[in-house]
């Protein structure tokens, strides 16, 4: 691992001005040992002015946000991370670094910037919108499943030193993170255990911490993962739906009766406290089934009026 040091440049202006003014400075002692002939002023503006205008690619501005790594040769003399205009060694190699939040759809494609001979740009930088994954869960249902990962570098040594392509290594390991999350958990489940749909929140926040375990070796942080996209692949969408249909029916129909059958006890007491009819056992069966019947029906009943007897 590539230990990140801070590199603590000079403020630019100084510089900036020190080597336009050698410039000019060098051009003038060069006119002047054109004209009068003197070799010594020839000699002192000739080396002055290549020198100036090399320290001139030592100058650097740095907007918020952003950082350099310095490379002197092939070796790593450290990082600059605090926006403004300065000064270093001109022959450092200074890559550019961006510490701003980004973020991304797994199954988007990007498309890199493509130049021209006369190095113009042609086409610029685009990423598709994110294509879901196809997974299958936990019971080897076929999903579909796509999430956003909102993410920053806080490393610059090890994003450019420890991975080849910083950004590419987010979008593959987020991707793999994720299809291997959607294999430990059921899409849905039935016996209040952890599952995709009913547990969102909680399979949001291991799906961060798997993702960051995956990229803490390229210097990443990743701020927030969440599931933009889940549902059935459309090949068992259908039969899936009918099954949570049923599901959904069988629930109502286990809370109807429950509620059903409180009424027709509550029915029964307030007759018995108040005393307005006395019902044996076969007249209290018969109440009780045709109350059930009233309750739980789907359809509006249509009442039989029994103009016989009260024991006919």
């Amino acid at each position: 691992m590539t230990d990140e040091k801070m590199y603590h440049p000079m403020p630019g202006w100084f510089p900036l001005a020190a080597c336009l003014g050698g410039i000019l400075f060098g051009g003038l002692l060069f006119m002047i040992g054109a004209f009068t002939e003197s070799a010594v002023a020839i000699l002192l503006g000739l080396p002055l002015i290549p020198a100036s205008f090399i320290g001139l690619f030592g100058c650097m501005a740095i907007a918020p946000n952003q950082a350099r790594v310095l490379l002197l040769f092939g070796e790593y003399k450290g990082s600059v991370k605090q926006s403004g205009f300065f000064w270093v060694n001109p022959f450092f190699s200074k890559k550019k670094i961006s510490l701003r939040i980004r973020n991304f759809e797994t199954g988007s494609v990007t498309t890199p910037e493509q130049k021209d001979a006369a190095g113009n740009v042609t086409h610029a930088k685009s990423r598709s919108t994110g294509k879901p994954s196809k997974v299958n869960d936990r019971d080897g249902n076929p999903i579909d499943i796509s999430t956003v990962v909102v993410w920053r570098v806080v490393n610059t040594a090890e994003s450019m030193f420890e991975v080849d392509d910083y950004e590419d290594f987010v979008a593959v390991q987020s991707e793999a993170a994720l299809r291997n999350l959607a294999s430990r958990h059921p899409y849905d489940s039935e016996d209040h255990e952890v599952s995709l749909r009913g547990n969102t929140t909680a399979v949001c926040d291991q799906l961060k911490i798997d993702i960051q375990e995956r990229l803490d070796k390229a210097g990443v942080e990743v701020i927030e993962a969440r599931i933009s996209h889940l549902a059935y692949s459309p090949e068992i969408a259908a039969a899936m739906l009918q099954r949570q249909q049923a599901q959904a029916v069988v629930a109502a129909r286990t809370k109807i009766v429950e509620g059903a059958v409180g009424m027709v006890e509550m029915a029964l007491d307030h007759l018995a406290e108040r005393k307005v009819v006395e019902l044996d056992s076969s007249h209290r069966a018969s109440l009780v089934s045709n109350l059930l019947v009233v309750l739980c029906s789907d359809r509006h009943t249509q009442p039989v009026v029994n103009t016989g007897s009260a024991h006919g």
